[in-house]
């Protein structure tokens, strides 16, 4: 998902203090994460679309906040008649999903359209049979008016699939690295703090708010991920990537020993680099509702 926000550590925003970075880079950077982090979940996402609650094959969907495509590409892949807009806020990363659909030979089932979800008026985007909304509402300064946009927008057998993050990923064992074990969780700890302050709707129980909306939850699960570096060969370069959000996020509030500690972490030429650690795995959970008007 991308957001007029600043981007998050691969999921699409963090809100860190990041005034050193140029926004074509900034925006650069996060594309290369949700790249990857498509890659390296793409099992996991298809298991969630295959999980979906529907009445019949979806014949138009709409993926709203749809980042380079990741919740895209697996839709068309689950529903090989199906049609669909992605909507985002970034031209560079609807550019990017724009560019894979024609290299897959996909470019006649999608339509792109650069939209911010936190306006009043959205653009006409059709009675959709599925909307798709993949670590987005939580970046919106009022979801719950966006939500009840999307029952308009919704036919009358309509599914609204919503997908949410508990937690970034996870990569390091507790013990690591020696020199400063634990280094991992405190990133996380810090990057929390931005995110209790910018994001109040990371890690909420949607269902009360789909309610809210207007909105019947039809079925809820969750989705855990546990895949160890010898299992997929882009672990390193995820971890890498992630991990550089985080600093560009968290890099104020670290202790220096901490922050000297992450930097070889993120070095992708030096001997400590993350991208070069065998006991790496990506650890996450993320929680998924199907819903209805």
């Amino acid at each position: 998902m991308s957001h007029p926000h600043t981007p998050a550590p691969g999921h699409g925003h963090d809100h860190g203090h990041q005034q050193h970075r140029h926004p074509a880079e900034d925006d650069a950077a996060q594309a290369e994460v949700l790249d990857l982090d498509a890659e390296v979940l793409a099992e996991h996402l298809a298991a969630i679309t295959d999980w979906l609650p529907l009445d019949a094959e979806p014949r138009h969907v709409v993926d709203l906040g749809a980042g380079t495509g990741a919740g895209t590409f697996a839709l068309l892949r689950r529903f090989p008649e199906a049609r669909i807009t992605a909507v985002d806020a970034s031209p560079g990363h609807l550019l990017r999903l724009r560019e894979k659909a024609h290299a897959l030979g996909l470019a006649g089932r999608i339509a792109t359209v650069q939209a911010d979800l936190d306006g009043a008026h959205w653009p006409d985007l059709g009675t959709p049979d599925l909307v798709w909304a993949s670590a987005s509402m939580h970046h919106l300064a009022d979801p719950v008016r966006a939500l009840r946009q999307v029952r308009d927008l919704l036919g009358p057998d309509g599914v609204l699939a919503l997908v949410e993050l508990a937690g970034f990923p996870r990569f390091l064992p507790p013990d690591a690295p020696a020199e400063r074990p634990g280094l991992e969780e405190r990133c996380h700890a810090a990057t929390d703090r931005l995110h209790t302050e910018h994001v109040p709707h990371r890690g909420a129980d949607w269902g009360p708010i789909l309610t809210a909306a207007g909105l019947t939850v039809t079925g809820e699960r969750a989705v855990t991920v546990d895949i160890a570096a010898t299992e997929h060969p882009s672990v390193g370069r995820y971890a890498l990537a992630t991990l550089r959000r985080i600093r560009s996020a968290a890099a104020e509030t670290l202790d220096p020993a901490d922050l000297a500690a992450l930097d070889r972490l993120v070095d992708a030429d030096g001997p400590d680099s993350i991208a070069l650690r065998p006991d790496l795995a990506v650890r996450t959970e993320r929680q998924v509702w199907a819903a209805r008007r």
